[in-house]
């Protein structure tokens, strides 16, 4: 499955734009480093952290943590198959390039399906935790961007993925 040549292209310029403030040394620096804290350490501390700071009770945000992005990773791993799309940073254009991808393909965004699906858990159990973890999960989304390592649909599509799977597991936790 490929993209529309028109879609590609207007994505790959978008890209382009957003790679343009990663030349940069600090914010290079800055968004490297969030894209790694993506990777999964913010996330596990934090469902780790959880019961320590809210209680016992809170094992079960952290469980529900867990199962949106168990949930989520056999979807994430069929699209990545299935599209085969090459990460912007690897299509022969010039990006400033500050991180190595994890993966070979970009679609969808994993990092920001996780950001997105374990925000929406969290604050939806404790929304005193959104001054934190909704900025943090925007800018692991721009940092998709800004290192040229995702498109915007794929960032698009991690997060309505990431939304989806936190929704199912809300509403079968009956919060929603």
């Amino acid at each position: 499955m490929r993209m529309p040549r028109r879609m590609d292209e207007a994505e790959l310029a978008i890209c382009q734009l957003c790679n343009q403030v990663n030349r940069q040394w600090a914010v290079s620096r800055f968004f490297g480093l969030i894209s790694r804290l993506g990777d999964g350490v913010v996330w596990y501390g934090l469902m780790l952290l959880l019961p320590l700071l809210h209680g016992p009770e809170a094992a079960w945000v952290s469980l529900q943590m867990a199962v949106v992005g168990l949930a989520s990773l056999p979807l994430y791993k069929w699209l990545k198959r299935r599209t085969s799309r090459p990460r912007p940073c690897n299509r022969g254009r010039p990006f400033t390039r500050t991180v190595d991808p994890l993966d070979e393909f970009s679609f969808p965004s994993g990092h920001t399906m996780h950001a997105v699906g374990f925000t929406v858990v969290l604050v939806a159990w404790f929304p005193v935790w959104a001054w934190l973890v909704v900025p943090f999960a925007a800018l692991v989304a721009a940092s998709r961007l800004v290192l040229a390592l995702h498109y915007p649909s794929d960032v698009a599509m991690g997060a309505l993925i990431g939304a989806s799977m936190a929704g199912a597991v809300l509403a079968l936790a009956g919060l929603v």
